[in-house]
């Protein structure tokens, strides 16, 4: 072996080993100051610890061009506190940055010098443009095929870019934070959209597919929209919200007051009075492009930085199967199991799409998540543990599909509970494919009680009419009436009948 080599070998275990390290982002924005620390720098990282502080530094700095002195205070209490945290838990890898109060307030660098010293590290003060673009990077890193216009709005600023095929593309920053807007308009909303307008009037036809909507202002939005229209699934990431009923709930929260809102139970006090303005900055935003759906992202500038430190094959890497895997050798009973039934059920599913390969593949692995689980709520429970899981990379539709799957898997081909029913989110296609998903699972675990290796003994194959199973002579007593049984099942959700051949 070459030097180069001794050198190569002897430097992968410690890179494998940073890569296993935690991770810690801060973010210090105008209106909260984030921490979020990562389990380790891999593409499926969890979060070991995720809060914020909502301390409104930028309150007040259009009419006195300086940072809040009380948010100040408050903003380096919690970086103080989040540096305990860090330390707690071992964190080496630290990246703070500083957004729009921090970059334009006039003591914008006296208190950078002061937040440095709370948490202990550098912090990075973001041009807007680069703030722009590192939370497209993350809507990218949770939704990869994302096609349309990225809007952060922040506190102080309205950070915009394209991204398309995992690309982003130019970028703009507008002063237009609801914490600013609120300055600027003195407290009319009307005053507010001329504002707005006149900004967004200056730049090039924003028309888009869809607006890729971060923040947390944004966030209370969707929950308001969640609450109104008793939608069943509450995870934020991805959650589509159309065209005109956004409008419309633009109008109604523009124009209420802040009693008014305070009022809403799913809007935290602390939003309540920047969220009518946060609703002008969408309404003008839609009415500037010809823009068909608000898309909500929980990804964004914080997951954008973590992103960016990925390697190219991490980044590379699907989020969803990531997270599917992970959850695979973490709950199941054997884990190499979920590949084995993935290539052994192929025959069943022949000529799908690339979409639906990923959906089998996720399900496959989720497929044991409720082995510990009591009997009576293993069916409902698993689903929900996989329906409310915190993956990305995939829409709410294929979380249905995914989490429906895992109900029939564990309850057989009983009908699902009524009550339970996602409306809306899935068709009687989604819903067939989800039930031959889950019988597909239920059977190969009939025959392999999870051990690896067993499936190979037999072979599965399909007819135009038939579900064919083969088994071999000495291997007949498998044959037995469960096993029948749910063979049974899984031919009758493909509309064919099954069979088993012994020899």
């Amino acid at each position: 072996m070459s030097a180069a080599s001794d050198l190569k070998h002897a430097a992968s275990p410690r890179a494998a080993s940073k890569a296993r390290a935690p991770v810690a982002i801060v973010d210090i924005g105008s209106n909260s100051v984030r921490l979020v620390i990562y389990e380790n720098g891999l593409r499926n990282a969890a979060t070991l610890q995720n809060e914020k502080a909502i301390c409104g530094i930028g309150r007040d700095m259009v009419s006195t061009g300086r940072l809040h002195d009380e948010g100040c205070a408050e903003a380096l209490e919690a970086l103080a506190r989040f540096r305990l945290l860090a330390d707690g838990l071992g964190v080496d890898a630290r990246e703070a940055v500083a957004t729009a109060a921090a970059r334009d307030a006039v003591n914008g660098g006296e208190f950078v010098t002061r937040a440095e010293k709370a948490w202990g590290s550098p912090i990075r003060v973001l041009a807007g443009e680069d703030e722009a673009r590192i939370a497209a990077e993350g809507v990218v890193a949770g939704i990869p095929n994302a096609d349309g216009l990225v809007a952060d709005l922040g506190g102080g600023s309205l950070d915009m870019v394209t991204v398309r095929g995992g690309e982003t593309g130019k970028a703009f920053t507008l002063p237009f934070g609801p914490l600013r807007l609120m300055d600027q308009a003195r407290g009319e909303p009307d005053r507010a959209r001329d504002i707005v307008d006149k900004g967004l009037k200056n730049l090039p036809d924003l028309s888009a597919p869809a607006l890729y909507a971060v923040g947390g202002i944004w966030r209370s939005f969707a929950r308001v929209d969640m609450e109104e229209t008793g939608y069943p699934l509450h995870v934020l990431q991805q959650y589509n919200i159309p065209r005109g009923r956004a409008l419309r709930l633009c109008k109604v929260l523009a124009g209420l007051s802040r009693e008014s809102v305070r009022k809403i139970k799913v809007v935290s006090k602390r939003r309540a009075d920047a969220l009518p303005y946060g609703a002008v900055v969408l309404e003008r935003l839609l009415m500037a492009g010809d823009i068909k759906d608000v898309v909500i992202s929980a990804y964004g500038l914080r997951e954008g930085l973590f992103y960016a430190r990925l390697p190219a094959d991490e980044r590379a890497r699907d989020p969803l199967l990531e997270f599917a895997r992970g959850s695979n050798e973490r709950q199941a009973r054997v884990p190499g199991h979920a590949g084995e039934m993935i290539e052994w059920t192929a025959p069943l599913f022949e000529g799908e799409g690339s979409e639906q390969r990923r959906l089998r593949e996720a399900s496959a692995y989720f497929s044991d998540v409720g082995w510990r689980r009591h009997p009576d709520d293993r069916a409902v429970g698993a689903m929900g543990q996989v329906l409310t899981a915190p993956f990305a990379g995939v829409d709410h539709r294929g979380r249905a599909v995914i989490a429906t799957s895992i109900f029939h898997r564990y309850s057989g081909d009983e009908d699902f509970p009524r009550d339970l029913i996602l409306a809306g989110l899935l068709d009687k296609d989604d819903e067939k494919r989800a039930l031959r998903l889950g019988l597909a699972w239920r059977f190969a675990f009939s025959l392999s009680a999870s051990a690896i290796g067993e499936l190979g003994h037999y072979k599965l194959r399909t007819t135009p009419s038939k579900i064919i199973l083969e088994v071999p002579t000495r291997r007949e007593a498998i044959a037995s009436d469960p096993v029948q049984k749910r063979l049974g099942a899984l031919a009758e959700a493909f509309d064919k009948r099954g069979e088993i051949l012994v020899g």
